[in-house]
C-alpha cells in the first residue's frame, strides 16, 4: 500500500494573516518553519493550533494558494471546535502543520474544444484556485492553457457560501457562479449550472471534469459526466485521524473493476484524497 509522500513532515508554522472569507470562513495564511517547493494543485496539510484550544486530532486541509514568497493560504469553513480554533488565530499564533500530504490534481491538457471543466460546491472550491493557476501556467510538461480551455462552476445554498469568489474571477478564466437561492448567479444548483452552460453552447460537452464539495454533489456532478461519456476525477473531503495512512479511518470503498480493485478500500490520505472515478465506489461515497 502507499506511503506518505516523501517530502511529508512535521512541522510548526506561524500565522501571519486571518482574513475573513465568505459568511462563515477565513481564509488562514501561514509561513512555515520549513518552507516547501511548489506543490502539486489539490494536496493538503493537516492543521492544529499549537496550544490547548486545538483538539489533539489535526484535520485536513486542501492548500488555497500557494505564495511566491513560500506562504501558503488555507481556505477554512468554520464548523467545529478545530476549524472555531483556527479561525481564532492572530498573527504570530503558532499551528502544527503535517505536511504535504497526499495526491493532488492530475496533470491534463485543455483545449477551448476540450476545456478542463471544475465543479466546486462551497469550501469544496479550495483546491481549484491553484489548479486553475497551474493550467494556465503549464506545469510538470503540460502545455499552458487559454483561458477559454477551463471553465470553474461553483455553487453553494446562497452567496455567503461562495468563498472567495472574486479570487477565482480575477484569474480570467469563465466562472459560472450559482446558488440555490438565487443570490448570486445562476439559480440551481452546480449540475443544473453545467448542463444549461452546454446547452446554451458556452462550453462544448467534451473535455475532462474535476470535482470537489459535498459528497450528494460530487455523485451528481460524476453521474452528469458519465451521461456524457466524459472522464472525471473527485477530490474527496474524507474526515482523517492521522493524514499519513496508519489510522485508516479515511477508508474509500474501490471499484473492483478499476486500477484499485486488488483492495477492497483505499486510503483517502494516501491513495488521494484525489481519485479518478473509475477507481472507487462512487456510489459508496458518504455513505
Amino acid at each position: 500500500m502507499p506511503a506518505p509522500p516523501p517530502d511529508a513532515r512535521s512541522q510548526r508554522a506561524t500565522v501571519r494573516e486571518v482574513r475573513p472569507s465568505g459568511s462563515d470562513g477565513v481564509v488562514l495564511i501561514l509561513d512555515l518553519d520549513e518552507p516547501v517547493e511548489r506543490l502539486r494543485a489539490g494536496r493538503f496539510f493537516m492543521l492544529r493550533r499549537d496550544d490547548a484550544l486545538s483538539p489533539a486530532i489535526p484535520r485536513p486541509f486542501s492548500v488555497f494558494r500557494q505564495r511566491a514568497d513560500g506562504g501558503l493560504e488555507f481556505l477554512i469553513k468554520t464548523m467545529g471546535p478545530g476549524t472555531r480554533a483556527l479561525a481564532a488565530c492572530a498573527p504570530g499564533d503558532r499551528l502544527v502543520a503535517v505536511g504535504p500530504l497526499g495526491n493532488g490534481w492530475p496533470v491534463l491538457e485543455a483545449t477551448p474544444e476540450q476545456p478542463l471543466i471544475m465543479v466546486a460546491g462551497g469550501i469544496g472550491s479550495a483546491p481549484f484556485h491553484m489548479a486553475i493557476e497551474d493550467a494556465l501556467a503549464g506545469v510538470d510538461g503540460a502545455a499552458p492553457a487559454s483561458p477559454e480551455a477551463l471553465c470553474l462552476v461553483y455553487g453553494g445554498r446562497h452567496e455567503g457560501l461562495l468563498y472567495d469568489l472574486a479570487e477565482f474571477e480575477a484569474l480570467g478564466v469563465p466562472v459560472v457562479a450559482c446558488t440555490d437561492d438565487g443570490s448570486r448567479g445562476f439559480h440551481g444548483n452546480v449540475v443544473q449550472a453545467l448542463e444549461a452552460t452546454w446547452e446554451r453552447g458556452d462550453l462544448p460537452r467534451a473535455g475532462r471534469i474535476l470535482t470537489c464539495g459535498p459528497d450528494p454533489m460530487m455523485r451528481a456532478v460524476v453521474a452528469t459526466a458519465r451521461a456524457a461519456g466524459l472522464p472525471s476525477w473527485m477530490s474527496l473531503e474524507t474526515y482523517m485521524g492521522c493524514g499519513v495512512g496508519i489510522c485508516n479511518g479515511c477508508a474509500v470503498p474501490t471499484a473492483q473493476e478499476g486500477p484499485l480493485g486488488s483492495w477492497p478500500f483505499a486510503k483517502c490520505c494516501v491513495d488521494g484524497p484525489v481519485f479518478a472515478t473509475d477507481a472507487i465506489d462512487v456510489a459508496a461515497v458518504g455513505h
